[in-house]
């Protein structure tokens, strides 16, 4: 599996659990799923991603995105 899946299944996975802790747990867990919401928006512009450097360090092979 490539850098570019990983990061949107794991970015899928975090806003649906702060979705469903905002339902059950209160409010402020949508907080959680703006960030990552945020997160993903800038680094469709700078290219710049976290989990994809931590992903690449551990052997992951890049896609088109994160190169």
């Amino acid at each position: 599996m490539c850098i570019d899946r990983v990061v949107m299944a794991f970015a899928g996975i975090v806003i649906l659990s702060g979705l469903a802790l905002s339902h059950w747990f209160g409010p402020y867990w949508l907080l959680l799923a703006a960030f990552v919401g945020l997160n993903l928006l800038q680094a469709a512009f700078t290219g710049f991603c976290p989990l994809a450097i931590i992903l690449k360090r551990l052997g992951f092979k890049p896609g088109c995105a994160f190169e």
